[in-house]
C-alpha cells in the first residue's frame, strides 16, 4: 500500500513532528498545569478509558475481519496527534491545552498502548497481533526527538519556536503528499474495501467528537475547554497507527491491517474540519454574548 519512499518519508515526518511537538511546550508547562489539573485528565481518560472501547465496541457491532480490528483497535489506543492542535487553534479551543494533552497522552502511550492493545485484541490469532515489545520499542524512540524537542525549547526559545513550527509544517505538507499519492495508486482497492470499513473509521473519530465534548461537559469544564477535549478525543495519531504497523508486519497482512489508520488519516481530516467550522461557530456567539452582556450594563 506504501512505497519504500512513502514510508521513509512516514518515519521521517514522525520524528520531526514529535521533535515540533516537544518544542511548543517547556517544563514549567507542566508544572502550571499541574494546579488545575482537571481539563488534562478529562482529556486523559477520554484518550485512553473510553476510545479504545469505542473502537472495539465499533469492531465488534460491524464485524470487522481479526485484520481490520487490529487495525481499528490500534487507532483507538493511539495518543493524540498535531493535527489536533492545528483544528484547535483554527476552531477558536484552547491551543495551549491542545497541546497540552497531545504531549501528555504521548508521553503515556509508551505504558497505555500496549497494555490496552493485549486488553482488546485477547483472542485474536496471534499472527495479527501486535507484540507489546514492538509497540513500547518505537513510542519509546519517538520519546527521545519530543524531549529533545522540550530541552531545545528551553535552552533557546526562538529555536524552540522555529523547531515547533517547521514540525507542524512539514507534518501536512507530509500527510497531503502521502495522501496525493496513495489514493491514486489504490483506487481500486478504495472501491473493494466494504461499507462497514469506513463506517468504522468515520464513526470511530465522530464519536469520539461527541463522546469528549459531552463527558467534558458532565465534567463540569467550561464549552470551550470541553470543545478543546472533544477534539483531542476523536483525532488520533494516524501516521504513528500506519507507522507502527509498518515496521511490525509485511506482506498482505500488512495491506489488510493498514488500511484502518490510512482510511481513518483520510476521513478525519474531512470530520474534523466540519467539527472545526461548527465548534468556531459556537465560540463566535459566545464571544458575541459576552460582548453584548459587558454593553448593556454599561448603557444602564
Amino acid at each position: 500500500m506504501l512505497s519504500p519512499v512513502e514510508e521513509a518519508l512516514l518515519a521521517i515526518m514522525m520524528i520531526v513532528i514529535m521533535l515540533g511537538m516537544g518544542a511548543s511546550l517547556t517544563f514549567k508547562d507542566f508544572r502550571i498545569a499541574m494546579r488545575h489539573p482537571q481539563a488534562v485528565l478529562v482529556g486523559f481518560a477520554s484518550q485512553y478509558m473510553f476510545m479504545p472501547f469505542i473502537a472495539f465496541t465499533l469492531a465488534r457491532v460491524l464485524q470487522l475481519t481479526p485484520e481490520q480490528t487490529v487495525g481499528l483497535v490500534l487507532m483507538g489506543c493511539m495518543p493524540g496527534g498535531t493535527t489536533s492542535n492545528i483544528f484547535a487553534y483554527f476552531s477558536k479551543s484552547l491551543l495551549s491545552l491542545s497541546i497540552l494533552m497531545t504531549v501528555c497522552s504521548t508521553l503515556a502511550a509508551v505504558v497505555m498502548v500496549p497494555i490496552l492493545m493485549e486488553f482488546y485484541t485477547a483472542g485474536i490469532d496471534e499472527a495479527f497481533r501486535i507484540p507489546p515489545g514492538e509497540i513500547i520499542g518505537l513510542l519509546f524512540v519517538l520519546l527521545i526527538p519530543t524531549l529533545l524537542g522540550m530541552w531545545s525549547r528551553k535552552k533557546n526559545a526562538n529555536f524552540g519556536a522555529v523547531t515547533e513550527l517547521v514540525g507542524g509544517l512539514i507534518g501536512v505538507i507530509v500527510i497531503v503528499f502521502l495522501m496525493a499519492t496513495w489514493a491514486p495508486r489504490n483506487y481500486q482497492l478504495l472501491f473493494e474495501t466494504g461499507a462497514e470499513v469506513y463506517a468504522a473509521v468515520i464513526l470511530l473519530g465522530v464519536i469520539g467528537f461527541a463522546f469528549g465534548y459531552v463527558f467534558a461537559r458532565l465534567s463540569r469544564l467550561e464549552p470551550q475547554k470541553a470543545r478543546t477535549v472533544s477534539l483531542e478525543t476523536g483525532i488520533q495519531n494516524g501516521p504513528l497507527g500506519a507507522l507502527i504497523v509498518i515496521l511490525v508486519f509485511s506482506g498482505e497482512t500488512q495491506q489488510l491491517i493498514l488500511i484502518m489508520p490510512v482510511l481513518y488519516s483520510l476521513f478525519i481530516i474531512i470530520t474534523s474540519t466540519l467539527a472545526t467550522l461548527f465548534y468556531r461557530r459556537l465560540t463566535k456567539k459566545e464571544e458575541l454574548a459576552r460582548d453584548q452582556a459587558k454593553v448593556e450594563p454599561a448603557k444602564a
